[in-house]
């Protein structure tokens, strides 16, 4: 009895030191901007009767302003998945997704003659549940995401392959009579790989949190305009190694980031 009683402290204790630790860095700073964005972009739909959809987006990506960095192309992501509805409650997404980076002010010129640095490849799956009120449906989505890079990293300091969980919840409103659909969600993004120099007191951290709200109008039979407003708070921690006696460098970087969006939706 007294032995399992001193096991279970000893497992409690080295529990409580895990939890608890963290990298002494020899050098620490934080940096904070803040961006505004334009978003526009295209999505076309199939769907069959058997609850089978075929999805392919284009959108593309604009930073107006950003202290950081400045004004800019910031990105594209070309996506294409698969979705499956078995019954009212229930679906699954899989897909990939071609990121194309756009320049910023750390760029050399040898890193934009390379593809390498500025093309990124992304899958995903994901599993929605829902719930269809009177005037609302809610819904939650979890969502695996695997970020794949093919240049030369440190895999001391970031990952070639990034894993991330995705946790959405949100809501879309029902407006009888009326061609309008507002919405509103909300999503958390966690690491899930992160290499233990950046971790966060030991532990994987949640790098980005999401909000949106928009409405989407339905202009004809098969197509919609999705208007919307999005809130982005994201957090990074960049670590530099230096060769010389492993010196460690932490970087933690905040990002606000405001955007504006509209897209397209075809859905046959």
């Amino acid at each position: 009895m007294v032995r399992g009683y001193r096991l279970t402290v000893i497992g409690v204790l080295l529990l409580c030191s895990i939890s608890t630790f963290a990298w002494d860095y020899e050098s620490q700073e934080a940096v904070t901007g803040h961006a505004a964005q334009l978003r526009v972009g295209a999505q076309f739909n199939k769907k069959w009767h058997n609850g089978l959809r075929l999805g392919i987006a284009e959108e593309l990506y604009f930073d107006v302003y950003n202290s950081l960095v400045g004004p800019s192309f910031h990105k594209s992501y070309t996506t294409l998945d698969f979705g499956y509805k078995p019954i009212d409650y229930v679906k699954f997404d899989l897909g990939y997704t071609l990121k194309l980076l756009g320049p910023d002010s750390t760029w050399s010129d040898t890193k934009r003659s390379d593809p390498k640095e500025w093309i990124r490849h992304r899958v995903f799956f994901s599993v929605t549940g829902s719930y269809t009120f009177d005037y609302a449906k809610v819904y939650l989505r979890e969502r695996v995401q695997l970020d794949m890079r093919t240049d030369s990293v440190n895999l001391a300091e970031q990952n070639q392959y990034a894993l991330f969980l995705r946790s959405r919840i949100g809501s879309d409103f029902i407006v009888p009579g009326k061609p309008v659909k507002p919405y509103v969600w909300v999503e958390l993004i966690n690491t899930l790989n992160a290499p233990e120099y950046q971790q966060k007191d030991g532990r994987q951290f949640i790098s980005s949190v999401r909000t949106q709200a928009g409405v989407k109008w339905r202009v004809s039979r098969l197509s919609s305009l999705d208007f919307y407003y999005r809130f982005t708070y994201g957090y990074d921690r960049d670590i530099n190694i230096t060769k010389k006696k492993g010196y460690i460098q932490l970087t933690e970087e905040t990002l606000y980031m405001h955007s504006i969006g509209i897209a397209y939706n075809f859905d046959w």
